[in-house]
């Protein structure tokens, strides 16, 4: 298996080098990739009699890699980046988390509430197609079957039900604020 390795290496070792250096226009980047690559293909050996193309598989792998550390590197310079020495608060306070705060979910279930509420006063051709295509996510296609019309019919349900309930929304008085930001 080494001697498979070595081989690898000297038949394709220069390709890899010339595409690192291509995707990373930088020398001491590229060398930093192509080890990371050549790490990956000791890695994955294992796969290597199941590989037809070899040269489209360590480009593959080589792709990968590249995109793995263009990713991590936009990750960790887009919140550690010229952050002062002497920082007060821990570094992690500084990564936005994907939760929302008390005052955000109060304001999604207000805006819920409002937006059922409207749904409940449309008239009841277009409350059903809102309802279903939006809570129980039917397609075009089963909302067609269960209303016994054509699919253009539900489009122009859908279309108009959309609208009427925007202007119940833009007339309330408790919605207004929420619709107009």
């Amino acid at each position: 298996m080494k001697n498979d390795l070595n081989a690898l290496y000297e038949e394709y070792g220069r390709y890899i080098y010339h595409l690192c250096l291509k995707l990373t226009r930088n020398k001491e980047e590229a060398e930093d990739l192509m080890q990371d690559v050549w790490v990956k293909v000791v890695r994955y050996r294992g796969e290597m009699s199941e590989v037809n193309r070899m040269k489209a598989w360590l480009t593959t792998i080589c792709m990968n890699t590249f995109r793995d550390r263009y990713r991590k590197n936009v990750r960790h310079s887009q919140y550690v980046m010229n952050q002062p020495d002497t920082l007060d608060v821990p570094i992690l306070d500084l990564v936005p988390s994907n939760a929302k705060t008390p005052a955000e979910l109060m304001e999604q279930s207000d805006i819920s509430e409002l937006v059922q509420q409207k749904i409940g006063e449309l008239d009841g051709i277009y409350r059903k197609t809102i309802e279903y295509f939006y809570v129980n996510q039917y397609s075009l296609v089963e909302i067609a079957g269960l209303m016994s019309v054509s699919i253009g019919t539900v489009k122009s349900r859908l279309f108009r039900a959309k609208k009427y309930l925007k202007e119940l929304l833009v007339q309330d008085e408790a919605s207004h604020e929420y619709v107009m930001a």
